[in-house]
């Protein structure tokens, strides 16, 4: 691989992780501490992106895959989506706080829309068209590097910029990130490694012969590794997105210090894990990887549930963002393994369906749940709330325990080829 392709994965990774880590956690408070705070909204906020996110990138994937290009959706998606996340605090204009919500769930999925095109749909592609089973576990940990690096700056940065000049003045800041880094990135991406569709057929045929007889049992491995990620994002999404509301109206430690722990944990489980969990991924197998990040996960959410002093909150996340390094890393890599070289683009988009749409909308919902059943009935600045208790994390270790059973039913393409 060229130097520069290792730097535009580098980049649009950033930029687009820079995006998501904004759109999945603080959309969330937003919506809670700006619109409306009932975890209700939150999660049909989620899981309208979430449906939104897998139509967009399977349509577009396949899309690029018949013309074989990534250049245009990464270079024009990465910049619009950018400007959509500019746009997305207007939606507290609106007066009426039930309405409000609703414009906001409404931007979102716009800004959805632009980042699932370029980024889930020919990111994920991309990577795999420029990558072979001997440095995809690399390129992988490059990639997960740079989600990491981005929660760094979301969160090292968030609480003051939040706290002293608006959540507005922090949109805007991220946005241009994105729009500056995406243009980057983009420029330097050349079209290679996919393969042309010469048979003549629309993107919509495409996609509907996947779906024919014998396709899944054709892709069983690709699909049960989608399946544990799939368990495993959905036990995410029961804690993640109110992990921030959590800290803030449980434990009552402030904004800042919040920030503070999640930035402390992510320097200590994410940068530092990134790397040599990419090479451990290409040197002992996908599989072994994901086994250790299953259990190291489980047991590190249990202890967070206990915990109420920061050094131990920070201590037990540093475990389980370490382990979810492991988990990205080996658990993307394994599922690229498996895609067809001339779908890496529609692959690409049912790899969303899976990380996406069947943990963004079941996760949320199960956590919103929990914390309606086990919750805290308050007065949140006037207005009726319900605060998360340590049971979301008590359900989300036992289903990351479910994950099991579809890797250790997958075989390891990589080991096979080694």
């Amino acid at each position: 691989m060229k130097k520069k392709h290792w730097l535009s994965l580098f980049f649009l990774g950033f930029a687009g992780q820079l995006a998501w880590a904004v759109e999945n956690q603080f959309f969330n408070t937003f919506m809670y501490d700006r619109i409306i705070p009932q975890p209700l909204y939150i999660s049909i906020m989620v899981a309208a992106s979430a449906v939104t996110a897998t139509l967009t990138s399977i349509i577009m994937g396949a899309y690029s895959d018949r013309i074989a290009k990534r250049r245009p959706f990464l270079l024009f998606g990465y910049l619009v989506w950018g400007v959509s996340i500019w746009v997305v605090p207007m939606a507290e204009l609106v007066r009426v706080p039930v309405l409000a919500a609703w414009t906001l769930i409404v931007l979102d999925c716009v800004m959805t829309f632009f980042g699932s095109t370029a980024f889930d749909a020919n990111y994920n592609a991309y990577l795999t068209d420029i990558t072979d089973m001997k440095n995809r576990g690399k390129a992988q940990g490059i990639f997960t590097l740079s989600l990491w690096l981005a929660m760094l700056v979301v969160y090292g940065s968030s609480g003051p910029i939040i706290e002293q000049a608006g959540y507005l003045a922090f949109f805007l800041v991220v946005g241009g990130l994105v729009f500056v880094f995406g243009l980057a990135g983009g420029l330097m991406v050349e079209d290679t490694g996919s393969v042309p569709d010469t048979s003549g057929k629309g993107t919509f045929a495409r996609i509907r012969e996947t779906f024919g007889s014998g396709f899944i049992r054709g892709n069983r491995d690709f699909f049960l590794v989608l399946l544990g990620i799939s368990l495993w994002g959905m036990a995410f999404n029961i804690f993640f997105p109110y992990l921030l509301i959590y800290l803030k109206h449980y434990l009552r430690i402030p904004m800042e210090e919040s920030t503070l722990l999640i930035f402390i944990a992510i320097l200590g489980g994410g940068l530092i894990a990134s790397l040599p969990g990419g090479m451990l991924a290409d040197r002992l197998g996908r599989k072994r990887v994901s086994v250790i990040a299953i259990f190291l996960e489980a047991g590190a959410l249990f202890a967070f549930a206990f915990a109420a002093e920061l050094i131990a909150l920070a201590a037990f996340s540093v475990v389980w963002i370490g382990a979810q390094t492991l988990w990205t890393i080996a658990s993307g890599a394994w599922s690229k393994d498996y895609y067809p070289d001339d779908r890496r683009g529609e692959f690409s988009g049912y790899m969303t369906l899976f990380y996406v749409a069947f943990t963004m909308i079941p996760g949320p919902l199960i956590g919103s749940l929990v914390i309606e059943s086990y919750g805290i009935r308050a007065q949140i600045d006037g207005r009726d709330g319900i605060i998360p208790t340590p049971q979301i994390f008590f359900v989300a270790a036992g289903m990351i325990l479910l994950t099991l059973i579809p890797v250790l039913m997958a075989h390891d393409r990589s080991r096979e080829e080694a």
